[in-house]
């Protein structure tokens, strides 16, 4: 239904075009080009850089809820900061931005190539975004379809959910003329609907002849709603634009890639022509807000129902078990009934017993977990108190080799007891961390390795397998655990997320105030602004991977006595001169010298894009996971006796 209504919003505009004349447009208006993907004109792959290779600019964004109306979730999308926008527009870091206001955004402009741009990336989450809806609906026109098949590796025609999208940001620095006469700053300013240059200059306090010599237009020229327009600034832009709104008769919210045009010597024949087709876009919108209603009545509906089964389930469930009625359960009814559903419920003593009393002895190092005998096999026995159906509930949803399984439960007095499959070699942690190793065999190259590519995997899994998509949130060289084989499986699931639509939206993320996790594994997004992302456990495994190369802890202690994160140290060994010695100096000395010099290299690099600092320079888990099944491959075809004369020739083969 959408796509339709969308194809015949489309061919309105096509049809308005044909009514309208236009008109070629330095940096040169980009008109109406955008809405042709196969359009080649200049003006669709960006502004033209002239003598300034960068400057501070400013891109506009009208507030779109329920996705893009914080200051947070307008900087995910557009690679700035909140700070930067908060303070631009003077408005709070947290609450929510009205509907369709216009702020300014802060960026960085660049000439990249031929073209000015501001980088941010996007991945796409549904099989119905393409270019075209990417430019024109998500980033309101700040990019063009034809700027994103130039800068992307996917046509246009074989893109699917999950790509990684680089997106260009249409921005631009002053000309050298704009820079005598003044002017300090270009911004984007996105054309709304009964504006026209003039009123554009008078919003921002400068004369309407350089916005149009900016964008290569003439007086009384057409301009069109919904497309940039290049505004020269001689300070910066004012914290709240005062626009000019439209009659009341006007929607007042964001066109969905609609083309409407302002010309004052229209003829009457094409006003009419002009009347018709808004009439007619307006029946066309009617019958589809009529259409959504009936939808979401629909959808109401069937979560009344379910609802409903969902209390009943659950009464049920509490009537039949007479040991889970007490009122000191720790479960809440829901997750107790997906519980009863398939795991093992024990008897309290048969668990008592099992761990020899949960004596010390059987207790897993630094952990509320047990060593446990059941029925001949080994298992685990992890102590809980609290609501712990969260982390019951993932766990029986998914299935993964390098994942731990859960098999069981019991209660007894308030706490639960969790049965997990027993991990013969402790966790990570023990292994890597020479001095609290209780072990006196390090880890092997091969198997640091291993264990990183099955770490990387049991995320890609999380990440794009599972539906709904999860979030680890909690990923630490403590909560990976290592078989008999020296197999990594991941393990704790309690601060676990679901990635569900309605909470994290399309994006894939949402903003909490409870910060929760543990000092060296946590992203600065996720500290500053309670950003949680997938990307959140990219970083967290980018400082496991680099504990696995240097055997140190992900807080280090500095020269001054002070304490420094790893995640810093790894651009100090890769940048700068002398980098075969620094990253020779950086790996696990216990590993005696028995690596392939050019991989640890390229297992840092990676490393180092997983901990960048802002979460759009991450790579993707399933990036990263290519990378080292290759390296995990050649490494176990490789004789390790010769690895110190390896040079750096293969690095760039290994690059993500």
């Amino acid at each position: 239904m959408v796509t339709l209504f969308s194809a015949t919003i489309l061919t309105l505009i096509l049809l308005l075009n044909f009514h309208i004349p236009q008109t070629k447009s330095q940096q040169e208006y980009l008109d109406n080009h955008q809405l042709d993907c196969d359009d080649p004109s200049k003006s669709t792959y960006g502004n033209i850089c002239n003598s300034i290779n960068s400057c501070q600019s400013y891109l506009t964004f009208k507030s779109s809820p329920p996705h893009y109306n914080t200051p947070a979730t307008i900087a995910y999308l557009l690679n700035s900061t909140v700070p930067l926008i908060a303070n631009a527009n003077n408005i709070s870091y947290v609450d929510p931005i009205p509907t369709d206001t216009m702020i300014t955004v802060p960026v960085n402009c660049y000439c990249s190539g031929h073209y000015y741009q501001h980088n941010s990336s996007y991945t796409l989450k549904t099989e119905d975004e393409n270019y075209f809806t990417l430019a024109n609906n998500t980033y309101e026109s700040l990019t063009t379809c034809q700027a994103l098949d130039a800068q992307n590796i996917y046509g246009l025609t074989n893109l699917t959910a999950g790509l990684n999208m680089h997106v260009p940001l249409r921005c631009a620095c002053p000309t050298s003329k704009q820079i005598e006469n003044g002017f300090k700053y270009i911004l984007t300013y996105l054309v709304s609907e009964g504006e026209y240059p003039e009123l554009i200059a008078e919003i921002f306090g400068v004369d309407s002849q350089s916005v149009l010599d900016a964008n290569k237009l003439i007086e009384d020229q057409v301009i069109f709603y919904f497309t940039p327009l290049m505004v020269p600034l001689k300070d910066k832009p004012p914290t709240k634009i005062q626009r000019t709104l439209p009659p009341p008769s006007t929607p007042l919210s964001k066109p969905h890639v609609e083309n409407l045009a302002r010309n004052k010597d229209s003829s009457s024949s094409k006003k009419w022509v002009v009347v018709g087709i808004a009439v007619g876009a307006a029946f066309l919108l009617l019958i589809f807000f009529v259409l959504l209603f009936c939808f979401c009545q629909q959808h109401k509906n069937k979560k009344k129902l379910s609802s409903a089964a969902t209390k009943t389930t659950t009464e049920e469930v509490s009537n039949t078990n007479t040991s889970i009625t007490n009122p000191s359960f720790s479960l809440c009814s829901e997750g107790l009934r997906y519980a009863f559903e398939s795991l093992t419920v024990y008897e309290f003593e048969e668990l008592h017993k099992a761990t020899s009393f949960f004596s010390e002895a059987n207790r897993i190092r630094g952990s509320s977990a047990y060593r446990a005998s059941l029925k001949g096999d080994d298992a685990a026995v992890k102590v809980l108190k609290g609501d712990v159906s969260v982390e019951i509930n993932i766990l029986r949803r998914i299935n993964h080799a390098n994942i731990t399984r859960i098999s069981g439960l019991s209660v007894h007095k308030g706490s639960t007891y969790l049965v997990y499959e027993f991990a013969e070699n402790g966790s990570l942690d023990d292994w890597i961390h020479f001095s609290k190793c209780i072990n006196s065999v390090a880890l092997t190259w091969k198997q640091r390795v291993q264990i990183a590519q099955d770490v990387a995997d049991a995320l890609n899994y999380l990440h794009n397998y599972v539906n709904p998509p999860h979030i680890h949130k909690n990923l630490k060289s403590d909560n990976v655990l290592l078989d008999g084989n020296f197999r990594g499986k991941l393990c704790n699931f309690g601060l676990a997320r679901v990635v569900d639509d309605y909470d994290f939206g399309e994006e894939g993320f949402q903003f909490t105030r409870h910060v929760v996790g543990t000092h060296g594994y946590m992203p600065p997004e996720y500290i500053e602004n309670g950003l949680v992302s997938p990307k959140m456990d990219v970083f967290a495994f980018g400082v496991v991977m680099l504990e696995l190369l240097s055997g140190r802890e992900a807080i280090v202690g500095d020269k001054n006595g002070g304490e420094k994160r790893l995640s810093a140290v790894v651009s100090e060994v890769l940048e700068g001169d002398n980098v075969r010695e620094k990253l020779h100096a950086f790996m696990d000395p216990t590993l005696r010298g028995e690596y392939p010099l050019n991989m640890g290299y390229s297992m840092a690099e990676i490393a180092k894009r997983c901990v960048a600092n802002y979460h759009n320079l991450r790579p993707n888990v399933s990036e990263v996971l290519v990378i080292l099944s290759k390296i995990q491959s050649s490494s176990v075809n490789r004789d390790p006796s010769d690895v110190m004369e390896k040079t750096f020739d293969q690095i760039s083969d290994w690059k993500i």
